[in-house]
């Protein structure tokens, strides 16, 4: 087994077809059929199953998928830190949920970049699953999460929590049975202590999974939500989106997770998080 016949793979996978991989890959057909072939022989088991209408991935091409997908991804980061450019001693790579992104990612990667110009940094936003699998793959050496649990190899501390207030796009909005309200998912522990705050407010018609698309969502159609102070800022400072002052607040906790060995290594970690 080699990165050529996983690569191969995730291009069936990707195009849907043995022709069409063969065309993003470079190389001919029946280059791809046997480097497929080859792989199939070695794991023992059919990969692709082929028809009229394309390919598809058997069972057990599902499961190799997903482990080619890794390896791919770990070969490319170890080919970025072993072929450093002049004067980078060293690769951070930050991972980051999405909603921890502005003002608080954003400043750790900004710090990081103006005090440590000989640290490459790459950058990797995504949900909290995706996060935690490219921590425990790997692939992210740093994250900023809500997530508390941790793995075996890995450190936690924990940041300055998410304030959650209410705005509005409307100064005016009132508190309870506002029919513009969307609830935005900040945590179990959010869901219940908003529950409590609001036992006797009928439920909102539209909801999200994050606050980056919340946030959005009310500043283009108009509305309320809870959302991170860190995040709406700017849309506070230009009345873009107001706070509403008689409104409960709330706390969600946030955790800076690194894997212990990088961590080590990395004696710029302390100072850095001192600025932010």
């Amino acid at each position: 087994m080699n990165l050529q016949e996983l690569r191969t793979l995730i291009a069936i996978v990707e195009t849907g077809s043995l022709v069409r991989a063969s065309q993003v890959l470079n190389v001919t057909q029946s280059t791809v059929t046997a480097r497929l072939k080859t792989l199939e022989d070695e794991v023992g088991q059919t990969l692709i199953n082929r028809n009229k209408s394309g390919a598809t991935l058997t069972a057990a091409g599902v499961r190799l998928h997903r482990y080619a997908d890794t390896i791919s991804d770990l070969w490319r980061q170890a080919r970025q830190e072993t072929s450093l450019p002049d004067g980078m001693s060293g690769v951070c790579n930050l991972a980051c949920e999405s909603d921890l992104w502005p003002n608080l990612g954003q400043r750790f990667f900004h710090q990081l970049k103006r005090e440590h110009p000989e640290i490459a940094i790459s950058v990797w936003l995504g949900s909290q699953t995706d996060v935690s699998a490219w921590l425990n793959d790997g692939k992210s050496d740093i994250a900023f999460t809500y997530r508390s649990a941790v793995r075996q190899g890995q450190g936690q501390v924990e940041m300055e929590p998410d304030n959650l207030i209410l705005v509005s796009t409307d100064p005016n909005s009132t508190l309870r049975s506002d029919p513009t309200y969307v609830y935005v998912e900040a945590g179990e522990a959010f869901g219940r202590d908003h529950a409590i705050a609001y036992a006797n407010t009928n439920a909102t018609r539209i909801s999200f999974g994050n606050a980056t698309t919340g946030m959005e969502y009310i500043l283009n159609s108009g509305g309320s939500a809870y959302l991170p102070s860190r995040l709406v800022q700017n849309a506070l400072a230009d009345n873009r989106l107001h706070k509403l002052p008689d409104a409960p607040e709330f706390k969600r906790s946030v955790f800076l997770t690194f894997n212990k060995d990088a961590r080590a290594a990395w004696a710029w970690l302390d100072g850095i998080l001192g600025l932010l």
